[in-house]
């Protein structure tokens, strides 16, 4: 901008056509909840930062010492993850009705696969290995994704039903096989997904008698998904040492929090990365505090809020109940996960390994969080395809 321009505080006109095509274009391409836009592009954003620096000591340990390997291994996940969001918002969320059922079929399979043959990281069984990739995917963040979505087709064809125990015998059996065969291997994911569930169906106006039935099947089936699976004997040792305040990581946790303070270290600055095993994913949030302070720590829950109510008050925004339901659905489900990692990393929950949705270093969880989100946003479109739900 040279001085005329500057005196008379005109503005290239080439300037502004330049910011009209970006504006063009993102309106053409990023459809749905803006809001919903902003806040992951600003979690993607922390994400890469606190990757990075969480990793520095595991690298070291691999005998790398190379923190940039695992940021570009994260940046490659993240990036296909967005890039599924963006296709998947495009498409209408009504096809998903279509796909759940078959989805949920596919689930079972895999869930029993994993008891059998699933791949061991960091002491749990969670995984099937691709083979021939090295990549590995958690079933179970596949399976809650169907079964949301074949919940909120059933609520929504019955909403203007009358309600009977054969109906709603169909809903819970589902929610009972899943969560039961969740719990074998990852007792905190089936009492999450139950619970996001149980709020789906009392969004969907379920009687109170269903609503406590759908309780009691739950707690059946979880707990003997408990029993029978791989998991009882951590899941006793960490409610007893949360009772006995003497988990090692959870004392970790407290201390990043506590040299964090109002306005923390400073990026890369964190201490505690050295001592916390899972610094990059089931306790990131205490890196964060340590690193951006309580104010930091305060305003990444304060997105996951903003987050959890725009997903929520797209049930008023739709014309149809199944893309409410479902927006719901999925945005219950990210939200209760970030906000139990939260609790677990300041202490009010005992360590669950629940990564922080969209923060966390992974593959799977990424991925899947990126497709519920990119449904959310479709819903969000407001678009609905007469033929289907």
């Amino acid at each position: 901008m040279n001085k005329n321009e500057m005196n008379t505080g005109t503005i290239r006109p080439s300037t502004l056509e330049h910011w009209d095509n970006i504006k063009n274009w993102l309106s053409r391409n990023l459809k749905g909840d803006v809001v919903i836009w902003v806040i992951v592009a600003i979690l993607s954003l922390v994400s890469l930062l606190i990757v990075y620096s969480a990793t520095g000591t595991l690298a070291y340990q691999r005998g790398g010492g190379y923190p940039e390997a695992f940021l570009l291994k994260h940046i490659f996940y993240t990036s296909m993850g967005l890039f599924v969001m963006w296709w998947v918002h495009r498409v209408n969320y009504t096809y998903f009705s279509r796909l759940s059922r078959a989805a949920l079929l596919i689930s079972i399979p895999l869930l029993i696969l994993v008891k059998v043959a699933g791949v061991t990281i960091n002491g749990a069984t969670r995984w099937l290995a691709i083979p021939g990739t090295g990549f590995t995917v958690q079933p179970a963040d596949f399976a809650r994704l169907a079964l949301i979505a074949n919940l909120a087709a059933m609520l929504a064809k019955r909403q203007r039903v009358e309600y009977s125990w054969q109906v709603f015998g169909k809903m819970i059996l589902w929610v009972g096989i899943i969560c039961f065969f969740i719990a074998l291997t990852s007792t905190s994911t089936a009492v999450l997904l139950g619970l996001s569930c149980f709020l789906m169906f009392y969004i969907g106006r379920v009687p109170g008698k269903y609503l406590m039935a759908m309780i009691v099947a739950i707690g059946l089936t979880g707990g003997l998904g408990l029993v029978a699976g791989q998991r009882l004997e951590t899941a006793i040792g960490r409610i007893e040492r949360f009772l006995d305040n003497d988990e090692y990581q959870a004392k970790q946790g407290f201390i990043a929090i506590a040299n964090g303070g109002t306005f923390g270290q400073g990026l890369g600055n964190s201490h505690q990365r050295n001592y916390l095993t899972q610094a990059y994913s089931d306790f990131i949030y205490a890196i964060i505090i340590e690193e951006y302070g309580l104010v930091g720590g305060v305003f990444i829950m304060f997105l996951y809020a903003i987050l959890l109510v725009r997903g929520v008050q797209n049930i008023g925004g739709t014309n149809r109940a199944f893309g409410g339901l479902l927006s719901a659905g999925l945005t219950l489900s990210i939200g209760l996960q970030a906000f139990t990692n939260m609790a677990v990393a300041v202490g009010a929950f005992p360590v669950t390994g629940q990564p922080l949705p969209l923060l966390s270093m992974g593959g799977t969880s990424v991925f899947f969080t990126c497709i519920s989100v990119g449904i959310i946003l479709s819903v969000s479109r407001g678009e609905t395809d007469e033929s289907t739900i």
